[in-house]
Parts: C-alpha cells; structure tokens; sequence
C-alpha cells in the first residue's frame, strides 16, 4: 500500500536542517514522504542538502502571511498537490505553512493534519497585536488540525485553550532532538587545536554566538554589551566573541562592529557547518534571542558542557538555570549580558568544570532519542487514524 505523506514549511532547508528524524521514521513506517516549500528561499545560504528518497515540490509560499498574492497562489498549488499525489498525512510547520496547511485540511476531505508549533508568535511579552491577531489565528485552525505539537511550557499551555479537531491532540515534545553523538565536550588536545587554528590564545575568554543573523537573534545587544563592558574595565583584552552564522543582517552587524571599534574584538565567521567544533572551542555561549520556541543552539552549547549566556524567553525558561549552568538576562539588558560576559571570564577551574557538568545535565532530556519515540508515537496513531 502506497503511503504518501507531505511535510510543509516554508524554506528549502527547513527539512534537512530539522526534519531528517522524522523524515527517517516516516520512511521506516513505509510511507513516501513529499516535501513542499520554497524552493527559492532562503538566498543567503551556501548550496543545500537533499534527503534520499523525498520528492520535494516547489510552491510559491512567503515567510511573511501578509504576502497575500504569493500565499493565495501557494494554498492552490498546495491543494492541487495534496489531490494529485493522493496525501493522507500533511505535518506542516512555520506560521506560513501551518496556516496554509490546515486550511488545506479544511479544503481536502480525508486529510489527517499535524502541525509543530515552533514557537507561537503571540508568547509571554509579545506586542499585543499579535496576542491578539495571532491567537485568534491560531484558535480559528486548532478546528482543522488533528495533532497540535508544541515544544514548551507556555505554548502548551496556551494550546490547552483550543479546540481542535474532534479527537484531536495537544502534544509536548523535546524539539527535534539534540543529538548528543554530535555534540558532546571535545578532549582537551582537539580543543586547544582548534583555538589555535581560530587565533584564539589559550589565556583568552573565546565566546560564540551561532544562528541567522536576524533582527530576533539579537546580536547586536552583544555588541552593545561589549562596549559597556570596555568601559568598565578600560578594553576587552582577553575577550573575542565569534558570530557564527549568516542572514540579511550581515551588513548591519559588519557597520556595527566598524562604528562601535569592535573589530578586533567580533569576527563574524559566516555559515559554518562545524558548529560542534565552535562551541566545543568556546568558553561561553552567547544566545540572545528575543524569542524562541525552544532554542536548539542554547542547547547545543550546554550539551557540550559550555555556559550560555541567555535572553529570557519562553524556549531558554525550559532548560536554563541562572548561576547553574550560565547566566539569564533581559533581551534589551546589555548591561546584563556585560555581567555575564564577565562572569564567564572570571570562572576558575573548578567553577568551570562544575558548571560544565551542570551545563550536560540540563541537556540530557532533550536528547533525540526521547523527541524521536514521541513522534513516532505520533505517526502511528495517525496512520491508524487512516487506516494504513
């Protein structure tokens, strides 16, 4: 028996970056999983990956709902896909593809739809237009969807308010995973190895930022940071903080650092995809999104033992404890993230080590393992809800 099934989001690599998990499940239960999004976007990123075995369908989804032309054109590709293929199983994610998906629920009869909220946009501190548009969005499709996934506490709260489809469920789950085979503390030898191909002395307090560059990612509160910091201690000897990543802020963050007389302090090292090795090199983790669902970056520093130097959000409240296993700061607080910064460089061997252990402990229970036996508890309930 054929077993299609269709993940939608809205960019080209949202399925290798974070759905190869559930794509492996899938295809392990014998179905045959299609992909749908942008094909275009984004621009920025070097290449791309492919997943052996999905067929991918280009339509022309926008990041933003107001795009209206390019959305309306999407949700009728997206139907005509969903009928030609015969999908059963739609699992969409990001706001856009959750709206367009489970309006196709509505529009395609015998359409099971699932939908990961990544991060609602209408959380704790939001402007209120969106606790207001966006929740009311999101109560109107809670009625065409019949598994809502949610990745944190406030999200499944707010999710409990809804009334989905009927035997619909609220689920909670780690994210997609950390893969701790991946991340995990380097041995001794290889860090300092990699410290000295990056320049970074071993005496020097080496402190990595790694994701989009982005208004939300919020580097440049770092980089104000970093000047309060040089104030008060008269320079930033002994301090280089590395941004790893790439985005449509570059520019931005390139004038930032000329203009504020940062550039022998910041090096923006672009897309990288050794991301274990830069954290593992690092002394600190600097994470100061204004929001996230959860914070897979976050994670990742700590499960390698490494402090985070954290915005409160709703995603960093799930694992980060202040003077635990780093240090937890307002978004908008550069004074704040200069202490922390501070703080990180003033630990001493054996504040570091027990930190460090801490820091692997608050990781442990989003291991992949756990994410992966959810969904795939998931998965099959739905495909008995179909009959396959």
């Amino acid at each position: 028996m054929d077993k299609p099934v269709l993940i939608l989001a809205t960019t080209s690599d949202f399925l290798w970056k974070f759905e190869t998990e559930n794509v492996k499940l899938l295809q392990q239960m014998g179905c045959t999983v299609h992909y749908a999004a942008n094909m275009n976007e984004p621009h920025y990123l070097p290449g791309g990956e492919s997943i052996a075995g999905v067929k991918a369908h280009h339509i022309d989804i926008a990041r933003s709902p107001f795009m209206l032309q390019y959305n309306q054109a999407a949700l009728g590709q997206l139907v005509r896909l969903i009928r030609s293929q015969g999908i059963r199983l739609l699992h969409c994610h990001t706001p856009v593809g959750g709206l367009l998906g489970r309006l196709a629920g509505r529009l395609c009869k015998g359409l099971t739809v699932i939908y990961t909220a990544h991060g609602f946009h209408f959380y704790r501190g939001a402007p209120w237009v969106n606790r207001v548009v966006y929740y009311g969005v999101e109560k109107a499709l809670a009625r065409y969807t019949d598994f809502l996934i949610v990745i944190n506490g406030e999200d499944y709260g707010a999710a409990q308010t809804f009334r989905l489809k009927r035997g619909g469920r609220v689920c909670k789950i780690p994210g997609v995973g950390l893969d701790l085979a991946k991340f995990h503390p380097l041995p001794p030898a290889q860090r300092k190895a990699l410290r000295a191909q990056l320049g970074i002395p071993a005496e020097t307090c080496f402190l990595v930022s790694a994701g989009e560059l982005n208004e939300n990612k919020n580097q440049g509160i770092v980089l104000k940071a970093l000047v309060k910091l040089r104030q008060n201690r008269g320079s930033l000897s002994g301090i280089r903080y590395g941004i790893c990543g790439d985005g449509f802020f570059r520019q931005r963050l390139e004038r930032q650092i000329q203009d504020m007389g940062l550039a022998q302090a910041v090096t923006l090292y672009g897309f990288r995809r050794d991301i274990p090795n830069m954290l593992g090199c690092a002394d600190g983790a600097v994470f100061p999104s204004v929001r996230e669902g959860l914070g897979m970056a976050g994670l990742e520093a700590l499960a390698m033992g490494v402090p985070v130097i954290a915005a409160d959000n709703r995603g960093t409240r799930e694992y980060m404890r202040h003077g635990k296993n780093g240090f937890v700061y307002s978004p908008w607080d550069a004074g704040g993230f200069a202490a922390g910064i501070a703080a990180v460089s003033r630990l001493t061997p054996a504040e570091r080590a027990t930190m460090a252990a801490c820091c692997r402990a608050s990781a442990a229970p989003f291991d992949r393992r756990y994410a992966a036996a959810q969904m795939a508890e998931i998965y099959w309930e739905a495909c008995r809800r179909i009959g396959w």
